[in-house]
């Protein structure tokens, strides 16, 4: 008999929902949604989840949890990452997951986090046996992993996602040159442990992950008339994603939420997520990028 699975994975910036139905080894994705709860907005840099915060998280996990007894779903878990890691109230929001929705919570570390990334994105793209640098760019967290797609070299979860940066730097629209600088700044110190990787372990090719990487993909495919149908695996080039940036750099929200392929959910920390991209990229020279729709969730799905 076909099982269905409901998983959550409960980011910083936005919820994700995969449900899924398994027939023995097979698994086929039935259903997706995404709601942007912001559970990390006013307390992440201090260690906490406000009030409204757990009250957005609670009203997209009700609304998950419908659409799941809906579909029959048998399994329910919901992972949460960074901003619930990290919360010194994070019992609150576990306690009322428990009450009253059908998900399990699992409150994860950085490290698993980034091998459940690994597991996601193997499934969604031929990684090469040169390595590639797989940089999932979230709202509390980056995960960076070093692998080919037999095994991973190196992985480490940084506590510098984009709702962390906004909060720290980003304080006008447009975006301020000297915010950038420092910003650029910051990075350059809290990565160190990635670069010494990458010069030991040399990856060729760049794996962006979902979030601000789905969303440059898409820019870029619209802009070069390239269907975009939201595949397992989706184009970028480094030449489009300078020239992307710099006009992300120069626009306001409003003007940034008028370029074809931009989305609400990622208007605001998309800025910031092309600040650390391009951090990256001035400390490393990749053969050429690629982004992978596939994360977190299809990795939990591929462990159940």
């Amino acid at each position: 008999m076909n099982e269905r699975i409901a998983i959550v994975d409960m980011g910083t910036n936005t919820f994700l929902l995969l449900i899924a139905e398994k027939n023995g080894r097979e698994l086929k994705s039935i259903y997706q949604d995404r709601i942007a709860t912001k559970i990390g907005k006013g307390g992440i840099n201090g260690g906490f989840i406000t009030d409204e915060a757990i009250d957005r998280a609670m009203a997209a996990l009700k609304q998950f949890d419908q659409k799941a007894k809906e579909m029959d779903v048998t399994k329910a878990v919901a992972i949460g990452t960074s901003a619930i890691r990290n919360a010194s109230n994070q019992q609150a929001l576990i306690k009322r997951i428990e009450a009253e929705t059908l998900f399990r919570p699992q409150v994860i570390s950085g490290e698993e986090e980034a091998d459940l990334i690994y597991r996601g994105v193997r499934q969604a793209i031929a990684i090469p046996a040169s390595k590639a640098l797989i940089v999932d760019i979230g709202g509390g967290s980056v995960e960076f992993i070093i692998a080919d797609a037999n095994q991973a070299f190196w992985k480490q979860s940084f506590e510098i996602g984009g709702q962390r940066l906004m909060e720290l730097f980003h304080h006008h629209d447009p975006i301020l040159q000297e915010e950038i600088e420092r910003i650029h700044h910051y990075l350059n110190e809290k990565m160190l442990p990635l670069f010494e990787a990458l010069e030991k372990w040399k990856p060729e090719v760049l794996i962006g992950v979902s979030g601000s990487f789905d969303t440059l993909s898409e820019i870029y495919c619209r802009q070069n008339s390239i269907p975009f149908n939201n595949e397992p695996e989706t184009p970028l080039t480094i030449e489009a994603f300078q020239a992307i940036s710099r006009r992300l750099y120069s626009k306001t929200r409003d003007e940034r939420m008028k370029i074809p392929g931009m989305i609400e959910l990622r208007v605001d920390m998309i800025v910031v997520g092309c600040c650390l991209i391009q951090c990256l990229l001035s400390r490393y020279s990749f053969a050429r990028p690629t982004v992978s729709s596939y994360s977190l969730k299809e990795g939990v799905l591929s462990t159940l």
